[in-house]
């Protein structure tokens, strides 16, 4: 009787050690925000609707000298130059700026450096890039320098607001453990501060799609350049093709940037 009671548990031990393991919680992936499914969908839409009408539609000389596959392509290229590099100077400066105006040494400078950036936003875009023009002249060079500084003021300011909701418990936590300022920073602060950032990056990328139309004034090609000789010469196909194709690429962009927003997210933030 002892033995086949010994037996009894001895078996029933297993299956409940992987009872045990069948019943552990499994990690829950993310909700995928709407909006991050929805966007393409809308995009689809829009872009087959436009190049549908493209293919079938009959252009005047004067429109095929702007619409033909091989030149529009390369509008299309130059504007994404143009946003991308106005972006990448834009990242490269309002960031680090803004990890500097939230260090506890240099908070001060915090009022002077926003109402600074503020001016790019409160300037009329056309009316900053042909101020530019009188000291850089004018073409690609002079667009980018306008742009950057129109668009610094969004990236910045997210970049302080982001950093300054992180818990100050949170950052006394990690110095009490023995992790540096620096350490502390990239490896606390940042990562929780990363939604808002990017959303801060994402906003100047859209700003900077739309902005970049009017560089055409100052002599730098982009999609502006469709609109305008549109509005000019009385050409709706052009405008209509320069306005769709400005949506559809703000939109392309804006979707991209809540992709990374989303995958660069934190778990435990969403």
């Amino acid at each position: 009787m002892t033995a086949t009671t010994a037996d009894t548990s001895d078996q029933t031990a297993p299956g409940t050690a992987t009872d045990a393991l069948t019943q552990a919680p499994k990690k829950r992936r993310r909700p995928i925000p709407i909006d991050v499914w929805f966007e393409p969908l809308v995009i689809i839409v829009l872009g087959v609707g436009y190049f549908s009408w493209y293919l079938t539609t009959t252009f005047t000389e004067t429109e095929q000298a702007s619409l033909t596959w091989s030149t529009l392509q390369t509008t299309i290229i130059d504007h994404i130059k143009l946003t991308l590099t106005a972006t990448v100077i834009v990242v490269v400066v309002a960031i680090p700026l803004g990890i500097l105006l939230t260090r506890p040494w240099a908070k001060w400078l915090n009022p002077i450096a926003v109402n600074i950036a503020n001016i790019g936003q409160a300037a009329p875009a056309v009316g900053l890039l042909v101020l530019f023009t009188f000291w850089l002249g004018t073409g690609f060079k002079t667009a980018v320098v306008g742009l950057v500084v129109y668009a610094i003021l969004p990236i910045l300011q997210n970049t302080i607001v982001g950093l300054r909701q992180v818990d100050q418990r949170t950052i006394e936590a990690s110095r009490g453990i023995g992790y540096s300022a620096a350490r502390t920073l990239f490896q606390v602060e940042l990562p929780l501060a990363v939604p808002v950032i990017l959303n801060g990056v994402r906003t100047a990328l859209v700003i900077l799609v739309g902005t970049a139309t009017l560089s055409t004034f100052i002599g730098a090609t982009s999609l502006g350049t469709l609109i305008t000789t549109g509005v000019t010469l009385f050409l709706p196909k052009l405008l209509i093709s320069g306005a769709i194709l400005v949506a559809l690429l703000a939109m392309i962009i804006d979707w991209l940037g809540r992709l990374v927003e989303f995958a660069a997210t934190p778990r435990g933030l969403t």
